[in-house]
């Protein structure tokens, strides 16, 4: 693979730097007071609005989407140094260049599996930012690293399918936008293991479905960023029309949805590192304790080198698997898709942790981005799949290859 970025991936760096530094950074805190507004407390900060209608103007817009003429028809190679730079302010430039998740994995879903009707009533819009969506797969009841475990139950009535179950970590699901749940369920009980679900297409309207509250992830509710909702089916009725795909297809889609997602949170970690690394070299410089800067300090080093050494490799895994997603598919790519999964959160939670320790209490302040960014990539370690199961897979996969073969 080439490490060159090609000409336009150039081209929209030096554009996303710009509007980072112009309108993203300065408009942190704006956002952060605005989301605390009691009136609107699941809204979007208004300053969102006017970074979208910017990055618009500047084509900085539905990036995300692979090789597809509906977003920019970026390659995954070409969209990771843009992740990454969005990554450097979570909570505002993905949402902002409408490449935000889980948006971008449902549009995902209707780009490859959505039928015509489908696109038209629910794809257009979310590709315009006019509306947003959730992913209902995780339930409180059942350990839901293993699928398999879901137990909300899609059965067929008539001319409808009729919802009833538990959900919650329905991302953004609170907002007023919220259009859209994408929910995974059961309609064949009786199946193979992976062909017992489907995908359904639940407007957020539909009678019999109660959004319950907000949960907080490590006392952050991201209500300005649609939170994340529990939410109960009770009878919610739906035209027979809103499945996606086939029945007993959902399993393979939602592991098709997560690919992707996966490695777009790792490319963003990385930019979440970054700014945590460039944070602590910062106070290093700036402060002094025991009659030296903290940078003279030996400890501090190490932690200046360690996380760059940390940030360089994650990088470097990140850009390959991206590439084999462009290449070989995304199957093709899985192990390293796991393999990035499992990296990206532990190194930027490692390098945020080292850079709160550096601004001592400050760091851990609502002054500094650092405890808001260390929560989100501490939650990443289990959100899309934990740690322990995709290491349990790629051991299995490597043991593959020195079992001995079966007997005739």
């Amino acid at each position: 693979m080439e490490f060159e970025y090609d000409a336009r991936t150039r081209q929209l760096r030096e554009q996303l730097l710009a509007f980072m530094d112009e309108f993203v950074y300065p408009a942190e805190a704006q956002a952060a007071e605005q989301a605390l507004s009691p009136s609107e407390r699941w809204a979007r900060p208004p300053v969102l609005d006017r970074l979208k209608a910017e990055a618009r103007r500047r084509g900085l817009w539905n990036l995300f989407l692979p090789h597809s003429p509906r977003g920019a028809g970026l390659t995954n190679l070409q969209y990771a140094p843009l992740a990454e730079i969005t990554g450097r302010s979570p909570f505002l430039a993905p949402e902002a260049l409408n490449c935000s998740a889980p948006d971008t994995g449902n549009m995902e879903l209707l780009e490859l599996f959505g039928t015509a009707a489908q696109r038209e009533q629910w794809l257009s819009p979310l590709l315009e930012g006019e509306i947003r969506s959730a992913f209902c797969m995780t339930e409180p009841e059942v350990a839901s690293s293993d699928a398999a475990n879901i137990a909300t139950r899609i059965e067929r009535d008539g001319d409808a399918w009729v919802v009833n179950g538990h959900k919650w970590w329905s991302s953004g699901a609170l907002s007023p936008w919220c259009r859209l749940l994408v929910v995974l369920g059961v309609t064949d009980p009786d199946g193979e293991p992976h062909r017992r679900h489907s995908l359904l297409l639940v407007p957020a309207d539909t009678p019999g479905v109660e959004i319950r509250r907000g949960l907080t992830v490590f006392g952050y509710d991201h209500a300005g960023h649609g939170g994340h909702a529990e939410i109960l089916f009770r009878d919610a009725r739906v035209p027979a029309g809103n499945l996606l795909g086939g029945p007993g297809e959902g399993f393979a889609m939602a592991q098709a949805r997560l690919g992707p997602g996966r490695i777009h949170h790792a490319m963003r970690l990385i930019g979440m590192a970054e700014r945590g690394l460039e944070l602590m070299c910062r106070r290093a410089l700036s402060r002094s304790a025991f009659g030296s800067s903290l940078a003279e300090h030996g400890v501090v080093q190490e932690w200046i080198a360690e996380s760059r050494l940390r940030i360089e490799q994650a990088r470097l895994l990140t850009l390959k698997t991206a590439w084999l997603m462009d290449t070989v598919g995304n199957r093709g790519a899985r192990t390293e898709i796991q393999a990035i999964k499992i990296v990206a959160p532990a190194m930027a939670e490692w390098v945020l942790d080292r850079a709160v320790q550096a601004h001592g209490a400050a760091g851990v302040s609502q002054d500094f981005p650092l405890a808001a960014l260390w929560a989100h990539a501490r939650s990443l370690r289990f959100a899309d799949g934990p740690d322990e199961v995709h290491r349990r897979s790629l051991a299995r996969r490597e043991l593959r290859a020195y079992s001995p073969p079966p007997l005739p």
